[in-house]
């Protein structure tokens, strides 16, 4: 089978095709045959060596897919042979013709969605309705949406509302991003770019943070004494937030780590399925950028870096 093949940490050159034996499901995995593959910003700082992740080399990296069931594993019901599902490998092994997945995380695509659709929406819209379940808005609330035109970000600003926020506060990195997020229902859009951004901040309740590093600290000091919550779910500088349990003790607001096993069973064993729900009713949508052929695996990291991109990028074999 055709994949990409990561051999050595890098740049994106480091992306290279490669003919390997399709693979075999083990024990609780099913087998697809893929039909789009997602791609993610955090899936290029794996590959550059900037985000801490276990990756022994060579290996074919990408974690989303959605493609036909060919074969199951051990333990695993015949009947999803066939089927067309989507969902997550654990974190390696998508950039390819064939993929092995765990069953438990994955999600028949519905009716009257695709699976470029369902693969685009499917897991940052599910940690976006996670992200928001876990945040418990009263009514009336003020949140702020780090980095609100990225895949997560976007559903988080697009459905904070309904969830009861009562003003929606987001960051993007430019005037064109500042300028979708916007239109997604933001109230306020600042630029994250300058290193004093937090500064301009209103006193906010909740703030979903996706940023990471020294920035984190600062926003905390506008977030509502006593009441106020962090979910921490993210790092885009590819450092972890700058938060110390003396920074939470000093104000007296919490932080939440919205990760590790038990985080993603709740995102892929509820929300998936609700968000692909929300899809096939009509009440929430898929935002696909662009799609390019496995082959040019590099280029779509070489988009996503640009930061230019305002959707998701999806391969397709």
């Amino acid at each position: 089978m055709r994949a990409i093949v990561l051999t050595e940490k890098g740049g994106p050159e480091r992306l290279e095709v490669a003919d390997l034996p399709r693979p075999s499901p083990g024990e609780g995995q099913v087998l697809i045959r893929t039909q789009a593959v997602g791609v993610s910003y955090a899936e290029t700082q794996i590959r550059a060596g900037t985000l801490p992740f276990p990756l022994p080399l060579p290996a074919v990296i990408g974690a989303e897919a959605a493609g036909e069931v060919v074969e199951v594993g051990e333990g695993v019901d015949a009947k999803l042979l066939g089927s067309t599902i989507v969902g997550v490998t654990g974190g390696l092994g998508s950039y390819a013709e064939y993929a092995a997945l765990p069953a438990a995380m994955t999600v028949p695509v519905p009716d009257g969605v695709t699976p470029d659709q369902a693969l685009a929406a499917g897991a940052p819209g599910a940690i976006a309705l996670a992200l928001l379940h876990k945040a418990r808005l009263a009514g009336g609330e003020t949140v702020l949406v780090e980095a609100g035109s990225s895949s997560v970000g976007t559903y988080l600003v697009r459905h904070a509302k309904e969830f009861g926020a009562g003003r929606v506060v987001a960051t993007a990195g430019s005037a064109a991003k500042r300028d979708r997020t916007a239109e997604l229902g933001a109230d306020l859009v600042l630029d994250h770019g300058p290193a004093g951004w937090p500064g301009e901040l209103p006193e906010v309740d909740v703030v979903f943070e996706a940023i990471g590093g020294t920035t984190a600290r600062r926003v905390l000091d506008h977030l509502t004494p006593g009441t106020g919550r962090m979910l921490y779910y993210g790092m885009l500088t590819g450092e972890p937030a700058a938060v110390t349990a003396a920074d939470l003790m000093e104000r007296g607001v919490t932080l939440t780590g919205c990760s590790g096993p038990g985080w993603a069973g709740e995102v892929f064993g509820t929300h998936y399925p609700a968000m692909l729900d929300r899809l096939a009713s009509g009440r929430s949508v898929a935002y696909i950028d662009r799609t390019l052929p496995l082959e040019e695996a590099a280029q779509a990291h070489r988009l996503l870096e640009s930061r230019a991109v305002t959707g998701r990028i999806l391969l397709v074999p």
